[in-house]
C-alpha cells in the first residue's frame, strides 16, 4: 500500500481508498467525463443553493471521490482562489486551500473511511461507529474562511448499520453551512432515510476517450507506462469505463490473469487442470489478497458476458462462440445459478477467511460439471 507524501499521518499509515501507487483523488487534478455532475455542484454553489447532503452514485473507479475533493476545494476555498477560474470548480492551483485539502490539513474538512489498525495492520472490513462520532466534534467546532464545513463519506457502502445510524443523526440536523458528501456504487443498500436525505448525483461509466485520458492522467503522474493501442484493444472492454478498474488491471497483472481464466474456460469441458491448480496455489497465500479479489472479479464478470451471449447472441464473435459451446440454450439457467453460488461462494470466503484454494478448485470442477451437462 502506497504513502500518502502531502500528509504527515498517511506516511505512517496506509490509506484505504489510496489505490497502490497512483495518485489519491484529492491530488487528482482534472477529472474527465463527468462534466454533468460539475456543472451541477458549480450552479449550485454560485447561486447559493448548495443542499447539505449529497450523494455521488455511480460504478467504483468513475470520478466519485475526485469530485468530492473537487468539491470540497471550491466550497472551501477563499474568494480570491477563485476568481482567476470564474464559475467552475477550479480553485488556483497550490493555493492554501489546494495545499490544505491535498495534505487533509483544512480545519472544514472531515473524511470518513476506513481506518488502519496499527495493532492487526489491517483495515476493517466496515468503517466503525467510532469514526461517524467523530462528526459529532468536528461540527462543534466553529468554522474558518468561508464558514463551510465539508464531510466526505468514501464510502457509505462500507458504513457498518451502527455507523450508518449515527450519520443519519447528523444528516437530520445538520448545522448551516455543512456540506455532506457520500459516496456509494450500490445505493439500494444504504439505509432508505440516508438516501431521502441526500441529493443524488448520478455517475456513470466513462466514454473510452474520456477512460484513456484519465488513466493515462494517473499512470504519467505515478512514473508508469501508458498503454499501447493494441493494448487498450483488450484493456478497455475490461474496465467498463472505470478508470480505477483500469488502473487496478495495469497494476495488478489484470490483463494476464484475464488471458489465463479464458484459456480455462476455453478448454472446457475437459478442464486444464494444471492451470487451475497452478492458479489456486499462487492466489493462496494472504499476502496474494488483492490479486485473489481482482481474479475472482474477472471470472465473474466473464461468466456474466458469456451468460448473456448465451441469452442474447451478442457480443465479440469470440465470446458468443464459446458461450454457445459451453452454454448454448439448454443450459443457461445452470450457468446463472452458478455464477450466483459463486458470488455468495465469494463473499463467505472473503468474510469468514476460509480456504481460497478449495473455492477455486471447486467453482472450475461445477463449471466443468456444467458445461457437460
Amino acid at each position: 500500500m502506497a504513502r500518502a507524501p502531502l500528509v504527515a499521518d498517511a506516511e505512517v499509515l496506509p490509506e484505504a481508498d489510496r489505490l497502490d501507487d497512483f495518485p489519491h483523488p484529492r491530488e487528482t487534478r482534472a477529472l474527465y467525463g463527468q462534466e454533468g455532475a460539475q456543472s451541477i455542484f458549480a450552479e449550485a454553489l454560485a447561486g447559493g443553493r448548495m443542499h447539505h447532503a449529497w450523494l455521488l452514485s455511480g460504478p467504483a473507479g468513475v470520478g466519485k471521490a475526485t469530485l468530492a475533493y473537487q468539491v470540497a476545494r471550491a466550497a472551501l476555498a477563499e474568494p480570491e482562489e477563485r476568481d482567476l477560474f470564474g464559475q467552475g470548480l477550479a480553485i488556483e492551483p497550490d493555493s492554501r486551500t489546494d495545499r490544505q485539502v491535498r495534505a487533509l490539513s483544512h480545519p472544514s474538512l472531515m473524511i470518513i473511511r476506513r481506518p488502519y489498525d496499527q495493532k492487526t495492520k489491517r483495515f476493517p472490513q466496515s468503517i466503525p461507529i467510532d469514526e461517524v462520532r467523530k462528526v459529532k466534534n468536528f461540527l462543534a467546532h466553529s468554522a474558518t474562511g468561508q464558514g463551510r464545513r465539508v464531510v466526505i463519506v468514501d464510502t457509505a457502502d462500507e458504513l457498518n448499520q451502527n455507523a450508518a445510524n449515527a450519520l443519519l443523526k447528523s444528516l437530520e440536523e445538520p448545522p448551516q453551512r455543512t456540506i455532506f458528501l457520500l459516496m456509494t456504487s450500490a445505493p439500494g443498500r444504504l439505509l432508505a432515510t440516508i438516501r431521502s436525505r441526500c441529493r443524488t448525483i448520478q455517475m456513470g461509466p466513462l466514454p473510452e476517450s474520456d477512460l484513456k485520458r484519465a488513466a493515462a492522467q494517473a499512470l504519467t503522474v505515478a512514473g508508469k507506462a501508458v498503454p499501447e493501442a493494441h493494448e487498450w484493444e483488450t484493456l478497455a472492454p475490461l474496465a467498463e469505463g472505470s478508470v480505477g478498474r483500469a488502473l487496478v488491471l495495469l497494476g495488478g497483472g489484470g490483463l494476464a490473469l484475464q488471458s489465463r481464466i479464458d484459456q480455462v474456460l476455453s478448454s472446457l469441458p475437459r478442464l486444464d487442470l494444471r492451470t487451475v491448480h497452478a492458479l489456486s496455489d499462487e492466489l493462496q497465500p494472504a499476502a496474494q489478497d488483492r490479486k485473489f479479489q481482482l481474479f475472482m472479479d474477472l471470472l465473474q464478470t466473464t461468466l456474466a458476458r458469456l451468460i448473456s451471449a448465451a441469452a442474447t447472441g451478442q457480443g465479440p464473435e469470440r465470446e458468443v462462440q464459446l458461450a454457445k459451446r459451453l452454454i448454448g440454450e439448454g443450459r443457461l439457467a445452470t450457468f446463472a445459478e452458478l455464477w450466483e453460488t459463486l458470488a455468495r461462494d465469494k463473499a463467505d470466503v472473503v468474510s469468514l477467511n476460509l480456504d481460497r484454494k478449495s473455492l477455486i478448485l471447486g467453482t472450475f470442477a461445477r463449471l466443468e460439471a456444467a458445461s457437460r451437462g
